[in-house]
């Protein structure tokens, strides 16, 4: 069950999992671009955070480049994006390390856009979760897939105060953009 972690303003923390990568030979794990499905669903992920009214104050992204496509074309479709800090530490990333990350957030911030890599990222919103609302927390066990944005909410003086068990998964969903017609 949720709880209280202090006095402080409602925040939300919002978890998207980078859009569909290539695999194209010869290239490091990360430098792997994004593949024609995830250039259509990075924008739907965009579309779908202003949709949800989930639009952050800031974004911490993964410098990897699947990550930093999904950024660019997610914030793309928003009138004026937030500021972004790319962060190394994002990259392969478990539990203990996005949570570092995390508690490092000015407290003025109210809505954190994390963007970054599974198995970590799906790990967090578990550990997070006290509870979720409708089967939220069912299909984030059951797959945290390439797109998926989750959303965390809970009360807090500060990020460095957010702790395992303490948030409620408001949402999840996973946004695909439209294939073209005749495209496979």
């Amino acid at each position: 069950m949720i709880t209280r972690a202090g006095t402080g303003p409602l925040r939300r923390l919002v978890v998207l999992r980078h859009a569909k990568s290539a695999w194209p030979p010869d290239v490091a794990d990360h430098e792997h671009p994004l593949a024609p499905r995830g250039r259509r669903d990075a924008p739907a992920a965009g579309r779908a955070l202003a949709e949800a009214d989930c639009l952050p104050d800031l974004a911490l992204c993964s410098t990897a480049a699947r990550a930093r496509q999904t950024w660019e074309l997610a914030s793309a479709q928003w009138g004026t994006p937030p500021p972004v800090r790319h962060d190394a530490r994002l990259y392969g990333a478990d539990v203990p390390d996005l949570l570092a990350v995390v508690h490092e957030v000015p407290p003025e911030v109210e809505t954190l856009l994390l963007i970054g890599h599974n198995p970590g990222l799906e790990e967090l919103v578990l550990a997070l979760a006290g509870d979720g609302l409708d089967d939220a927390l069912d299909r984030v066990r059951a797959k945290f897939p390439t797109s998926a944005i989750a959303v965390l909410a809970w009360h807090g003086s500060g990020w460095h105060t957010l702790a395992p068990g303490r948030a409620l998964l408001t949402t999840m969903i996973v946004p695909r953009g439209k294939k073209k017609p005749g495209k496979k």
